[in-house]
């Protein structure tokens, strides 16, 4: 259970980071609520995760979906550039996430 409530709060890392970015110096309130729950339920779900995962583990799990999640929503819905180069190194961190998880 507990890496389905780590995987939950990685994907709310990547909505909180992708509210952020809508705020504009935290002037518009929807966004900005967005935000706020995203945030405080990702920090309580990778709370509560590190109950019975290791620090270390939970942590580098929680920022490459994070990660990975916000860079994808950049690729996809704001333009950011799309390079092979790009979505090697995005590779690279879920192979590197999924190893974490089988390792553990």
């Amino acid at each position: 259970m507990a890496w389905v409530v780590l995987v939950v709060s990685g994907v709310l890392e990547t909505v909180w980071a992708s509210a952020l970015a809508s705020v504009r110096g935290f002037s518009r309130p929807v966004p900005l609520v967005v935000f706020a729950l995203a945030l405080a339920g990702s920090m309580a779900g990778l709370g509560w995760s590190l109950r019975s995962l290791p620090v270390g583990t939970a942590y580098a799990v929680w920022v490459g979906i994070g990660a990975v999640g916000t860079a994808t929503y950049g690729m996809v819905a704001l333009g950011d550039p799309v390079t092979v180069a790009r979505i090697v190194c995005l590779l690279l961190i879920v192979a590197g996430v999924v190893g974490l998880k089988v390792v553990h």
